[in-house]
């Protein structure tokens, strides 16, 4: 049995430092990947994942809808809606390009998945950076954005309440005792949507894991990471981790 194939764009970032020691001083630039975590999770699973760096994402994520139409599901994971607007040819040669926020609009509208998941440049962002407020990424997924920063920063951690039925098949088989959490993105539901999962009474029960339909397609929002630093350690090494998205995606590409 062939197994489907999803693209991940998303989840990498450049980081500089200088280093000052006395009257010297050097800058050093190092590269990091945020979904090592779930790529190692998921490497045995029936998906066929292909991972898309922000950086590469920028110029080589589908501008066709046959370039799409090749991938079972799509995932956006902390990347903001500037990286798909902008491709090179138009940020730097001026020249007209497709706008990719709408091919996936249509991608999910004629059957396709797509996934969102929560980080800094997801859904409205840090500093409301992201962007995706307000665009046809937006009218396909269960939740609208807020039109600010909408990171919630919870240091101290806050538990998952699981609010759906124990047989949703992305809930089946993970119980109710999930590891903690250190922050999601701030979202509101639209009218429809199924809430699987919130964050604590003590942060207003605000929506975790969401899923809803467009169209002929599907989609599905987990609003914390799937990494650090949201997501620590004890719920990278749950028995339940690879399982909760492996299920997102057997939801999503279910016919």
């Amino acid at each position: 049995m062939s197994r489907k194939k999803v693209l991940l764009a998303g989840e990498s970032w450049v980081s500089t430092a200088t280093h000052i020691k006395g009257f010297d001083q050097f800058p050093t630039v190092t590269y990091h990947q945020g979904a090592d975590e779930l790529l190692d999770a998921l490497k045995d699973s029936a998906y066929d994942i292909t991972f898309m760096p922000a950086h590469q994402a920028q110029k080589d994520f589908p501008q066709t809808m046959e370039a799409l139409a090749e991938y079972e599901a799509i995932i956006l994971s902390d990347i903001g809606a500037n990286t798909l607007l902008l491709h090179p040819d138009t940020w730097i040669h001026s020249k007209t390009t497709p706008n990719r926020l709408k091919l996936l609009r249509d991608y999910v509208d004629q059957g396709g998945a797509l996934l969102m998941f929560g980080g800094y440049y997801s859904f409205q962002g840090i500093n409301g950076g992201a962007r995706y407020a307000r665009t046809p990424v937006e009218d396909v997924l269960p939740v609208t954005c807020l039109r600010f920063d909408d990171r919630v920063e919870v240091p101290e951690g806050f538990a998952p309440v699981v609010t759906g039925p124990a047989s949703h098949p992305i809930l089946d088989g993970l119980g109710t005792d999930w590891p903690v959490l250190l922050g999601y993105n701030e979202v509101e539901l639209k009218p429809g949507a199924e809430v699987l999962a919130t964050v604590s009474t003590e942060y207003g029960s605000q929506p975790l894991l969401v899923t809803g339909t467009y169209g002929k397609g599907r989609s599905v929002v987990w609003t914390s990471d799937v990494g650090p630093h949201w997501l620590p350690g004890e719920f990278i090494r749950w028995d339940g981790y690879a399982r909760l998205f492996g299920a997102m995606l057997d939801w999503a590409t279910a016919k």
